[in-house]
């Protein structure tokens, strides 16, 4: 009878054992479901916006984020360009770092309004795919001297730089079979072309309305990589969007080389005013801030030893004119070195230099800056003396008591002794001629005298 009763408790405790274990794998099921992507096998694709002139910032930022796209495995980068250009150094290094990316790169210009020039073209044809975007156009690349304007096409630098740039482009263009003549034209005429006829002319792959549109016309493709070929599977990929942050253009906008060179004037005329007239605080502290912007910016720019020297050297003319006089040849000769030096500052092969239109205004207001402070410390130098010993020669004063030949006179504000060369009465007036110690040597004054 006891054995009869256990008997259905047991399979009720099996029954609800089961679905105990039932009800937890669906949950565990369903957890999992909303964890999980939605397409776990979608691809992804990190676009990169660069919207600015290029420059070694630019160059930082695409070589981490394509540090990024290998260490994350995305499928492939894009890099959605609007340039006007900018410097030869950056654009080579950004080449660099997209013909050695083993991730497909993408170089998208868009969006509509948008140019790949000057520097954009080399890293557009840099890119295993490249297009754009209705509406935008790519060329005109040839070399200019950044602050300065056009590069003389008369001068033997000019030329050296402007074939090394062609055959760069060219290169690049044959790299990945697309129109290499028009690439050097590119360089050498400054033409251009807008996304439709860039495609008709082999210099572009594609035109795109949108990136969805452009994943449509490459999905299949077979692409060459750093380590092989890599077959672009891109439609419905999931997309990561990164742009610079606020940090990354600041930086970008004081490494422009003449803003550079306006940093380090204005941080070495701040800090010599501090020296000249310590306390005042704000010029030192300005001059100490603009001195270590303008260090960022130069050590990201091809810096002329030889410039930094000579610049530096110029302050020294400049402060030694105002200890030691050498009637203008050390003002002359710190005006020359500050003219030398800001046309030596940046490496002659990088086309940079500071233009004219900087250089002139400064230094005219950084040497008539100097030149008013040497005015006026000749002309403290000539004052007379209205202090200490030397300047109670020529004092007026008062004799206290009669000067037989010795008194007490009032002078300058102060009770003296005095000494004359003959008796004089009390409250007569009397003239210092020169002090003695602690004695005024004094003279009558006639009461005709001024």
């Amino acid at each position: 009878m006891t054995f009869e009763r256990r008997e259905p408790l047991r399979r009720a405790d099996a029954r609800l054992a089961s679905r105990t274990v039932l009800s937890l794998f669906a949950f565990l099921g369903v957890v999992s479901y909303l964890l999980l992507p939605a397409d776990a096998s979608a691809a992804r694709v990190l676009e990169l916006t660069i919207d600015d002139a290029i420059g070694p910032v630019s160059a930082s930022f695409l070589e981490s984020g394509l540090e990024r796209a290998v260490e994350s495995d995305f499928d492939a980068v894009v890099i959605a360009l609007d340039t006007p250009g900018g410097l030869d150094l950056s654009m080579r290094s950004m080449v660099k770092a997209i013909l050695a990316s083993p991730v497909p790169v993408i170089v998208y210009v868009s969006p509509s309004g948008a140019r790949a020039a000057s520097a954009g073209l080399f890293i557009a044809l840099a890119a295993p795919v490249s297009a754009m975007a209705p509406g935008t156009n790519i060329g005109a690349a040839s070399p200019v001297s950044i602050g300065g304007g056009p590069a003389s096409p008369d001068s033997t630098m000019a030329k050296k730089i402007t074939n090394d740039s062609a055959a760069y482009v060219r290169s690049l263009a044959e790299r990945w079979g697309r129109n290499a003549d028009w690439a050097e034209r590119a360089v050498r005429d400054a033409v251009s072309l807008s996304a439709e006829d860039a495609v008709r002319e082999n210099v572009v792959d594609l035109v795109a309305s949108d990136l969805g549109d452009l994943f449509e016309q490459v999905e299949g493709d077979s692409v060459e990589v750093a380590n092989g070929w890599k077959e672009l599977r891109l439609v419905g990929a999931s997309v990561e969007r990164r742009g610079m942050n606020w940090q990354e253009r600041f930086l970008s906008i004081i490494a422009n080389p003449s803003l550079a060179y306006l940093l380090l004037l204005g941080g070495i005329l701040g800090l010599a005013m501090e020296l000249y007239h310590p306390g005042t605080v704000f010029p030192g502290t300005a001059g100490a801030i603009c001195l270590i912007l303008a260090f960022f910016a130069l050590q990201q720019l091809p810096v002329n030893l030889a410039g930094v020297l000579l610049i530096l050297l110029a302050v020294v003319f400049f402060g030694l004119e105002i200890k030691v006089p050498s009637y203008g040849v050390l003002s002359v000769g710190g005006i020359v070195s500050l003219v030398l030096g800001s046309l030596f500052l940046y490496q002659p092969e990088s086309s940079l230099r500071v233009g004219w239109s900087v250089l002139a205004p400064t230094v005219i207001c950084f040497s008539g800056l100097v030149l008013f402070a040497v005015s006026m410390a000749a002309r403290a130098q000539k004052r007379p003396r209205v202090s200490g010993l030397e300047g109670m020669q020529g004092e007026v004063g008062v004799a206290v008591t009669p000067l037989q030949p010795e008194g007490k006179i009032f002078v300058h504000g102060e009770y003296w002794n005095a000494r004359a060369g003959g008796a004089v009465e009390s409250g007569a007036r009397v003239r210092v001629r020169s002090v003695e110690g602690l004695t005024a040597v004094v003279e009558p004054v006639e009461r005709s005298q001024p």
